[in-house]
């Protein structure tokens, strides 16, 4: 059956113009890297999607290439609803092919900074440059170097798997988008899923077609909320894999969040420990378990949520 993007694609985002979608209709896609293949099937050498400048598939013009190495600098950053601090005076700067984990417990302000950086919320003081360039001055340079992905956040239920990825290759302006699709499909197991609606998928398949539109404009910026929550252990596992497998193969910067404490210590360089929207501690994760005189990253967390930890 051949597979078209349906007409007015965009429409059918409709009333769902959640976080991914609004994020990714503001921006025209870059490049970036394909990992191998964590599910089985054709592998292919990682070196052959090592960063290019441009990369490859970027979109030509202003704003196409980064001005540093820098993946993304934030300084101060704060977001105040009336009299309640969300995130209060946030710095840090993450490098081009590392990671860097958000954690904290319900309410510390991790949805709200990934908000920030991607543009969807306004900071109330602060800056934020990706790649070099000022993220509130220049949104729509920017934004086509990043993209997120959510188990929280639904793609349109009633679009096939590949209509969805049709239409955000579209907003990105991705370059041989069927080609990109099918890479990104046997990439993550979704060959055999993409003609069907994304609504009817099992949580796993809607967590492996959520990543698929988060890196169809192979973006230099990955943001991360949970994305391996609800998951069984194997599927997760996998998806790790995949995801350091791609981190490491096309130099991405990416932002973590997480409450899956293995996850960070497996993934992360970098940890950022949140608590009431305030930087509680900072650090490598085997550094902090040592600072704090734990066995895991878990147990430092546990004594900072319950406030048996002091800086």
């Amino acid at each position: 059956m051949q597979r078209r993007a349906p007409s007015g694609a965009c429409r059918a985002l409709g009333s769902g113009r959640s976080l991914a979608a609004a994020q990714a209709a503001r921006g025209a896609g870059p490049a970036g890297v394909s990992g191998r293949l964590p599910w089985g099937g054709d592998r292919r050498c990682a070196c052959r999607y090592r960063r290019r400048s441009p990369p490859p598939g970027a979109v030509s013009g202003p704003g196409s290439e980064p001005l540093t190495e820098s993946a993304i600098s934030v300084t101060d950053l704060s977001k105040r609803y009336g009299t309640v601090t969300a995130v209060a005076s946030l710095s840090f700067d993450l490098a081009s092919g590392r990671v860097l984990g958000l954690l904290g417990g319900n309410g510390a302000g991790k949805t709200t900074t990934l908000a920030m950086l991607m543009g969807l919320l306004l900071p109330s003081t602060g800056s934020i440059r990706v790649l070099g360039e000022d993220l509130l001055r220049h949104r729509y340079r920017v934004l086509p170097w990043i993209n997120f992905s959510s188990p929280y956040v639904d793609l349109p239920h009633r679009l096939t798997v590949y209509q969805n990825l049709r239409v955000y290759a579209g907003l990105y302006g991705v370059r041989h988008a069927r080609s990109r699709i099918d890479e990104l499909a046997r990439d993550l197991d979704l060959t055999e899923l993409l003609d069907r609606p994304y609504g009817r998928l099992s949580a796993g398949q809607k967590t492996r077609a959520s990543l698929a539109k988060a890196l169809i404009n192979r973006p230099r910026l990955l943001l991360l909320d949970e994305p391996t929550a609800s998951l069984d252990p194997d599927t997760a596992d996998r998806l790790r894999t995949y995801l350091r497998d791609y981190q490491e193969a096309s130099g991405a910067g990416v932002v973590l969040a997480s409450h899956n404490m293995l996850e960070v210590e497996r993934l992360c360089h970098e940890v950022i420990m949140l608590r009431h929207g305030r930087i509680f501690d900072r650090g490598a994760p085997a550094d902090l378990i040592g600072k704090y005189g734990r066995e895991t990253l878990e147990e430092v967390f546990l004594d900072m949520a319950r406030g048996r930890s002091q800086l």
